[in-house]
């Protein structure tokens, strides 16, 4: 098959605006560095939110992308604390994998803290395999897709603590990454900002949070910084030179 302009190496699925930015975004920076084409996908518009409104987010995850340097950015209205695993749903997914065609997929971890989260991980799971199916017709604009099954699906590392299959070294694009993270201003800590709910991520010790984990991967890797990630399947190699 003639390969799409749309065609990307990677597509990062979150259930939310902000995922992707907070939990993989200095490795998809790397793959983009690296001369790949990079896509996200949020299923959601974080409207159940307790801070911002869905337009804010669609703002600031416009911003992101553009500061990320995504080749595109699609956002699904699967609907915020109802990512049920619905035939409907799958589909949704299913179309944006078929008609972006990654090599590699990453996605929410099965195993977290917000529901939604761990929704997402089963819908983009079966999702990624249902997509290589033949008999499995979907349509884009009246035209049926090709099927498509990425190779590779791996699961970011959120809010547990969980011990990575593979760490990747994010010493280079670790700084740039925060500038995708922050464009998400309406979620974190604003000095002065006393009367806001205050939620999980909103504390003024969420980020510093965040780069103690991305030190804390690059220590276990020799590193400065580090994304630890785990495997949906094992990883075989054929080029041994080539990984060791």
């Amino acid at each position: 098959m003639k390969q799409s302009p749309e065609t990307v190496y990677a597509l990062a699925f979150g259930a939310h605006p902000d995922d992707v930015e907070l939990s993989c975004g200095a490795t998809l920076l790397k793959i983009i560095n690296e001369g790949k084409n990079v896509a996200v996908c949020d299923l959601t518009k974080g409207e159940m939110g307790t801070l911002g409104t869905p337009e804010t987010r669609k703002s600031e995850a416009a911003i992101a992308t553009k500061l990320m340097g995504y080749q595109s950015r699609t956002t699904l209205n699967l609907g915020d604390s109802k990512l049920f695993n619905t035939e409907e749903n799958i589909a949704e997914i299913i179309k944006v994998i078929r008609q972006l065609r990654p090599t590699v997929v990453f996605a929410n971890s099965p195993e977290e803290r917000h529901p939604d989260h761990v929704k997402a991980s089963k819908l983009v799971t079966d999702a990624c395999y249902y997509a290589g199916l033949q008999q499995l017709n979907t349509t884009i604009n009246g035209k049926e897709q090709e099927p498509h099954r990425p190779k590779h699906l791996l699961y970011y590392i959120q809010f547990k603590h969980l011990e990575p299959d593979i760490i990747v070294d994010i010493s280079e694009t670790f700084e740039a990454s925060r500038k995708g993270v922050l464009a998400f201003g309406s979620q974190f800590y604003k000095q002065g900002a006393s009367e806001e709910p205050i939620t999980m991520i909103n504390r003024p010790e969420f980020l510093t949070g965040l780069e103690a984990r991305a030190r804390y991967f690059g220590e276990q890797i020799g590193a400065l910084y580090g994304e630890g990630f785990k495997l949906s399947t094992i990883l075989g190699i054929k080029l041994f030179t080539n990984t060791f």
